[in-house]
């Protein structure tokens, strides 16, 4: 039986879209953000105390630039592509703030609330990484960071991430304590160590489940453009 067509641009917005609703229902929990995403959420926190303008969706892009700067500064070059990323960041950031703005008369006080709403935004926040996976278009610089860095210095790309994402745990924790206090953890708990042990295997399932119900191709003669 013929599978279902799917364009790879449609998984691009749609990871979007998908992750930043999910990531603001995370946010409005209040377990805990991921460890990747917990930096930015610290710098949205902080600096928004003296500047209102620096959303969560504004720290992040900031952040993004940054990390592809480092990227660039370690690997002694600069690709088109990480323009691209960092367009990518931007459209995540802004889409997530809209989804925070839309969200935010949800009643979240309730405990049993808060777990549907972490449980939700976990599963959805999976989903739009894998509908990432099947695009050419540039991910955000997160994944941009792990992959040409592992690649550029031979190394294997599983263990580097999960070396990254134990240093931007650890760059959380340091954060948190500067930023608010010692031993004052802010963005980091109890679903950090969640995301941490359920993501990988989630967004492995989603991604069976995609390839297996859909066969993903391109709309747009623009791939070649993407990988420069």
């Amino acid at each position: 039986m013929k599978k279902p067509g799917f364009y790879t641009e449609l998984s691009y917005i749609l990871g979007i879209l998908i992750l930043a609703f999910g990531t603001a229902l995370v946010t409005l929990a209040d377990f805990g953000l991921s460890m990747v995403v917990a930096p930015a959420y610290l710098i949205h926190l902080k600096l928004s105390q003296y500047w209102s303008f620096i959303t969560f969706g504004v720290a992040e892009y900031l952040f993004q630039a940054l990390l592809l700067i480092i990227l660039s500064i370690i690997l002694k070059r600069f690709k088109i592509s990480y323009l691209f990323s960092f367009v990518t960041a931007v459209l995540y950031g802004l889409a997530l703030d809209g989804c925070i703005f839309l969200t935010r008369g949800i009643p979240a006080e309730a405990f049993w609330v808060r777990i549907v709403l972490f449980v939700v935004g976990t599963v959805l926040c999976t989903i739009g990484v894998s509908l990432f996976f099947h695009t050419y278009i540039s991910p955000e610089a997160y994944e941009v960071f792990v992959k040409d860095f592992a690649q550029a210095k031979g190394l294997d790309i599983g263990k580097t991430k999960i070396a990254y994402d134990f240093s931007s745990c650890a760059l959380s924790i340091i954060m948190s304590f500067c930023f608010f206090g010692l031993f004052k953890f802010e963005g980091i708990n109890v679903g950090t160590i969640v995301m941490v042990c359920v993501n990988g295997a989630l967004i492995g399932f989603f991604n069976k489940k995609l390839d297996k119900y859909f066969e993903f191709k391109d709309a747009l003669p623009l791939r070649k453009y993407f990988e420069r």
